[in-house]
């Protein structure tokens, strides 16, 4: 499928860019980002979830129906079908900082699940819901998607990819593990692949615990990922430990005082660490209730910092960092895009031409030029209507002479509860409800 080629700024035109601008040495100024939505497969659907330094943005697109998923790559003005290894769905989910056609995902199988597990895949599928069939992490390159290997069970899950081509994830072994809730049996462990598609090393946990995660990797190798219990083989409890792998070291990374969804989404090459942890309260009565915020680790404070959220809102998530420290997310009830950078978190709405037929109502990933990418909602009426086109997005820094002439500002753009919690259920790995967020 062919789109418009002025979405992508090549790597040439990427070095005519003043470096001020490149880097994102400064602020945003008012309407400083041109923003163009991308392409699906047919459905209504896609969302922008990586992005290279070559302008690559990856992710996936719903099929006609919108109840199935490709994983897709949109590269030099092309929307290219990553495919699947031969059941309905695949994703790219987590930052591909690769700059060499290297891309990472999960896919799933034509084989069903022989124990019946919904496995970690479900929570990102259109619909949520099991389908019964295997899922693995695989690799791209070339045109061609390579499964990649397991511990021994089924089931695996590729995410972040560096610049080597190593490639963190989780794979299951053969262990029935009883701190699994129903339906996954399975124990799984933290895993880094590669060089090469058929190389799995086990990552240790931490203090013991059972099953974890490996979820980003930096140029240096070093590797972020949680630990916990098996639980239903995302988030929740299953990220009891926020770590990071370095020197041959697991490192606790601490938390914002919660005992769940403690769970680092990237890591720059200075290793800065991002994502999200609960705060004090999570865990009350046997139950676990999210109330996490976005944070930034770095080795100078060697502490989760809390980031906090964009006004009036009470959850937040930090999805990726790029190496000038600059960092995206969502932020919820709002369901609003932000950018984070010099101790300050903006609406990315504020920063877009006020006559933008698009609200970004998250932002996944953005590379060292600043570009930001993630998926919008097409504005109806001055809304965001349920059942409206949710396209990916990419976001571009503007330069001289492109720097758009209409005031900024979509932060005003209200988002509906129910593509609010279609947006909560892939970043929430599936799990989604009012409670999450409170009274609106």
């Amino acid at each position: 499928m062919r789109i418009e080629t002025a979405t992508f700024i090549s790597a040439a035109m990427l070095l005519s860019i003043p470096a001020a601008t490149r880097l994102g040495a400064q602020p945003p100024a008012q309407g400083q980002y041109r923003v163009v939505q991308l392409g699906t497969l047919g459905g209504t659907s896609s969302s922008g979830n990586a992005l290279n330094d070559l302008g690559w943005v990856m992710g996936s697109a719903n099929l006609s129906g919108n109840t199935t998923e490709h994983a897709v790559a949109w590269t030099e003005g092309f929307q290219i079908d990553l495919g699947t290894l031969g059941g309905p769905n695949s994703d790219v989910s987590w930052p591909v900082k690769n700059d060499f056609g290297i891309v990472a995902g999960w896919a799933e199988k034509a084989a069903l699940d022989p124990l019946g597990e919904s496995w970690s895949c479900t929570a990102f599928n259109p619909t949520g819901t099991p389908d019964g069939h295997v899922c693995t992490g695989f690799v791209w390159q070339y045109g061609v998607m390579i499964a990649l290997p397991t511990l021994g069970g089924s089931n695996g899950f590729a995410a972040g990819v560096n610049e080597q081509g190593l490639i963190a994830g989780w794979a299951e072994n053969s262990v029935h593990d009883g701190t699994c809730s129903a339906p996954q049996v399975l124990q799984f462990k933290p895993v880094v692949y590669g060089p090469g598609p058929n190389r799995i090393q086990e990552l240790p946990t931490y203090a013991g615990d059972p099953d974890g995660a490996a979820t980003a990797i930096n140029a240096q190798g070093e590797v972020v990922g949680i630990s916990g219990i098996c639980d239903d083989a995302v988030g929740a409890l299953t990220a009891k430990h926020a770590l990071l792998w370095a020197n041959g070291k697991v490192i606790n990374l601490g938390s914002l005082g919660g005992e769940g969804w403690n769970t680092p989404m990237a890591i720059n090459n200075r290793g800065d660490i991002v994502g999200f942890s609960d705060l004090p309260g999570d865990f009350s009565g046997g139950q676990l209730t999210p109330n996490f915020h976005a944070f930034i680790w770095t080795k100078e404070t060697g502490r989760m910092v809390d980031i906090g959220t964009l006004p009036g809102d009470s959850l937040s998530e930090a999805l990726d960092i790029n190496n000038e420290g600059q960092v995206v997310g969502v932020s919820y009830p709002s369901t609003h895009a932000f950018l984070w950078q010099n101790g300050k978190m903006q609406d990315l709405n504020s920063f877009i031409p006020s006559d933008s037929p698009l609200v970004l109502i998250d932002a996944g990933g953005i590379n060292d030029s600043g570009q930001i990418t993630g998926q919008a909602c097409v504005i109806v009426d001055g809304g965001c209507p349920y059942g409206n086109d949710t396209p990916a997005f990419l976001a571009i820094p503007a330069v001289e002479g492109f720097l758009p002439n209409t005031q900024a500002g979509r932060a005003d753009v209200a988002i509906p509860d129910e593509v609010r919690q279609q947006v909560m259920r892939r970043w929430v790995f599936g799990h989604v409800g009012s409670e999450l967020i409170g009274p609106q």
